[in-house]
């Protein structure tokens, strides 16, 4: 995810999602041309990214369906990532937010989520030529003590490392952590020797990884009395909705609950979604 650069800003084009009603461009004035707007961040895969100059992703495929369910226009903007929750609180200028967000208490005092569509887990994104040191098939947050790190700003990454530098396992030791506007520009600032690794969510860690030859990535785990007690430093996506949008809220759950369904296999709709967006499907 990134800061939309001033000059697309200017341009402020138009751009329709078809057949499902639900417009998406890059504005920065005040006003709402639809019934609701819902604000995002790209590049964030398979969630929400450019396709031929178009946002796609699961989180615009959930609202599609929304838009459609209840009859109304939406629109998705995309913004920085860090100002979604505050936006969304204000209600002035965004009803929802839709951009893998990760449910914490912080930020549950300010909006309400929808029930969780997604769990992740925290990648390390690193070099195969300076990994980190690992701990079978994961890296533990001791292995990254003394590193620069870097994650996106805001995201929850950036929170987890932000947390174990101060109160965590990683205080006092020189841990350095660098704020940067997206995951991908992370993975640059790898290549780049400007930091040792990024921490990242594993789909977004994943996809970067299959773009970039020579980058690794492995799951992010707190570390038990014994390897076999490691557990994976996990989150749940939900999207944000305004605390005064209740009838938003409703669609946003009604329209989940479908898509989380499984199938005679065992598969969601979310699922089938993540891997097309992925590349690994043939849909």
């Amino acid at each position: 995810m990134h800061k939309v650069k001033h000059v697309l800003y200017i341009l402020a084009f138009l751009l329709v999602t078809v057949g499902m009603g639900v417009s998406v461009w890059w504005s920065i004035d005040g006003e709402k041309g639809a019934d609701y707007v819902v604000e995002t961040n790209v590049p964030f895969a398979p969630f929400e990214f450019y396709e031929n100059r178009e946002i796609v992703g699961v989180d615009v495929e959930i609202v599609n369906r929304v838009a459609a369910k209840i009859n109304k226009t939406i629109q998705i903007k995309n913004v920085e990532f860090d100002v979604i929750i505050d936006n969304v609180e204000a209600g002035r200028i965004a009803d929802a937010g839709a951009a893998g967000l990760t449910i914490t208490p912080a930020r549950s005092e300010k909006v309400n989520f929808t029930i969780p569509y997604y769990n992740s887990v925290q990648y390390v994104i690193y070099s195969s030529e300076m990994p980190p040191s690992l701990r079978d098939d994961h890296v533990v947050w001791e292995a990254l003590a003394g590193s620069r790190l870097g994650s996106q700003i805001g995201s929850t990454g950036y929170l987890f490392i932000e947390d174990e530098i101060e109160n965590g396992v990683l205080t006092g030791t020189g841990t350095v952590l660098k704020g940067i506007d997206s995951h991908q520009l992370a993975a640059d600032a790898i290549k780049a020797h400007i930091i040792d690794y990024a921490v990242a969510d594993e789909l977004a860690a994943k996809f970067i990884v299959e773009k970039n030859p020579g980058l690794m990535a492995l799951p992010l785990y707190y570390s038990g009395v014994t390897r076999e007690e490691d557990e994976p430093v996990e989150e749940s996506y939900a999207i944000a909705v305004n605390k005064d949008k209740t009838e938003l809220l409703e669609a946003f759950n009604e329209v989940l609950a479908e898509m989380m369904t499984e199938n005679d296999e065992g598969e969601t709709e979310i699922d089938r979604l993540v891997l097309k967006y992925m590349g690994l499907s043939n849909e």
